[in-house]
């Protein structure tokens, strides 16, 4: 189901995606009492990118970006975990029993587990963190839209441990959402005395969970750290995306301090240096600075680093644009040249990697063509040239301006050079500008979180372990849906899609849709994403999810 991970010695509402979720793994043979000395697990400092962590990003239930995952799934636990094999496995949940329309979930809960601050989980606690999902003051979208959106009618506790979720209609992808960190689980004191701004803010007082570990301290834009759940005993027993099992037990190190630190060379000499034992977020030219270390890169499931047209602002509104934009440039030697052949260019919205979902017809289906690009230019009635020999119509030139977000690696700036040569060639001028965050949200939504989406095209990858991930970014309604499509039959498909509970099913249907979008260019993806973790020697037991994200729980680093 998943390609194995490589490997080898050496914000807006957008999440470079790039993702998500994935689950946590926990050391074996935990043990409650604090270790002597000399069986001390170390220290651990993971360096990470950060992305718009400080912006108001770490709650999980109202942030949608990766980062927010994977820095807070070391606090919050889940319901059910995911195996790397696609198995759904018990958490805090003991078992669960799906009723046959589909609509009723019930799920026995352990009763042994506790909160970081004493307070007891149990129904009534799982029940306040849904309530916190789908409560207007949240505004979520990703965790909201993650147990069904509309189609989620309520949580109830119809016991101690025994927690009830009901739908209006099936919904196939609940069960795999569940395990993630956007459905994790706060405290119930937490959610009974904290106001929503200061959980999107984070810090020790609001971010706490029942997880391996707890946060003692935040200064956002620099670090946040973390000391050893002892009491963490009830981890999921899953197979790491090393095919080695994992069980459950209490963390081993002493401490784990994860600092921000955005620029890539920054963590690359971080770990170089040996301030930091971790290093995540990396590129081929970052990684090809590191000797002696071991380089983790495993591809990314859900959706490719893809560009995302506005149909509804300038030419992209015309489908013959669109097509002609999409086959306009070259693709392969563009991603070849940019990334000296450590990625690949995707031919689907989705990732092969992505669980029974990925259309392989689609490979070779819209290679470069100039000559078929210039023909539907010319009959969309681009034929006129200026001066600078860009394409004109009604004495307007054929622009279009391309939004990204900093930080911009380089690589990703050479492969948008490649194709504003290409397409100049064809006399198409694609203008780039990449903006800092919260300049970039502005020309994104309004204050209200409302799309005005003020430019043509932007970027981003998103990762998912469902193809479900394409309703979020295709249907009318779809809260991450940057091209403004509205196609009732695309709309249907996806429906139809995510209700399905027959697995071939879905993948017929998300075929369609994929072959759609080659046809109709809502999105153009442009490379595979891949998720790169570089560790010291000293870190012993690291292992990573379905995601390709670090599992931190079962590390020791030598001194």
């Amino acid at each position: 189901m998943f390609n194995s991970p490589i490997t080898r010695r050496i914000f807006a509402v957008a999440a470079a995606a790039t993702f998500a979720f994935g689950l946590t793994a926990c050391s074996p043979e935990g043990s409650s009492e604090p270790a002597p000395a000399a069986a001390s697990g170390g220290d651990l400092t993971l360096a990470i990118a950060g992305g718009n962590l400080e912006n108001g990003h770490m709650d999980p239930h109202s942030s949608q970006l990766d980062v927010s995952a994977y820095v807070t799934r070391n606090v919050f636990d889940s319901l059910v975990a995911l195996d790397v094999t696609g198995e759904i496995k018990p958490w805090l949940a003991k078992s669960w029993t799906v009723s046959e329309d589909g609509l009723t979930y019930v799920f026995e809960l352990r009763d042994d587990v506790t909160f970081t601050d004493g307070e007891k989980f149990n129904a009534a606690a799982a029940v306040k963190n849904f309530e916190h999902i789908t409560a207007e003051e949240t505004a979520s979208a990703q965790s909201r839209d993650m147990i069904g959106g509309d189609l989620f009618k309520g949580a109830k506790a119809t016991g101690e441990y025994e927690l009830t979720l009901t739908l209006e209609a099936p919904f196939a992808p609940l069960l795999n959402n569940l395990s993630t960190a956007f459905v994790g689980f706060y405290s119930p004191k937490v959610l009974s005395t904290a106001t929503q701004d200061q959980l999107k803010a984070g810090g020790p007082e609001v971010t706490v969970g029942t997880g391996p570990f707890k946060l003692t301290a935040y200064s956002p834009k620099q670090e946040l750290d973390f000391a050893p759940n002892k009491d963490y005993v009830w981890g999921p027993e899953v197979s790491t995306a090393e095919g080695a099992p994992v069980q459950a037990g209490a963390p081993k190190l002493d401490s784990l301090k994860i600092r921000i630190v955005p620029e890539e060379s920054a963590r690359v000499g971080a770990l170089q240096s040996g301030d930091a034992q971790i290093a995540i977020d990396l590129t081929p030219t970052g990684t090809a600075q590191l000797s002696g270390a071991h380089v983790n890169v495993a591809p990314s499931p859900g959706m490719p680093y893809s560009m995302y047209l506005n149909w509804s602002h300038g030419v992209f509104k015309d489908i013959k644009v669109r097509q002609a934009f999409q086959q306009g440039f070259d693709l392969d030697a563009a991603v070849g040249a940019a990334y000296s052949g450590d990625y690949q260019r995707p031919w689907s919205i989705l990732s092969p990697s992505t669980p029974k979902s990925y259309d392989s017809s689609l490979e070779n289906a819209w290679p470069f063509d100039a000559d078929k690009a210039n023909a539907l230019l010319d009959e969309a009635g681009w034929t006129e040239r200026d001066a600078e020999g860009y394409r004109t119509k009604d004495g307007e030139r054929l622009s279009a301006e391309w939004l990204s977000w900093l930080p911009f690696p380089d690589e990703k700036q050479a492969l948008v050079n490649f194709m504003i040569d290409d397409l100049k060639k064809i006399g198409f001028e694609l203008k780039h500008q990449a903006i800092e965050g919260p300049e970039y949200q502005a020309r994104y939504a309004d204050s209200d979180g409302n799309m005005i989406l003020d430019f043509d095209a932007t970027d981003w990858s998103f990762a998912s372990l469902d193809a479900d991930i394409l309703r979020q970014h295709l249907h009318t309604q779809g809260y991450q849906n940057a091209s403004t499509i509205s196609d009732p039959a695309l709309d249907a498909l996806l429906e139809q899609a995510q209700a399905a509970t027959d697995a071939n099913v879905r993948e017929g249907l998300y075929k369609q849709v994929q072959q759609w979008n080659v046809k109709n260019v809502g999105i153009i993806p442009l490379t595979l994403s891949q998720f790169t973790t570089a560790s010291l020697p000293s870190v012993k037991g690291l292992a990573y999810d379905s995601y390709g994200w670090p599992l931190l729980a079962g590390v020791t680093v030598e001194k």
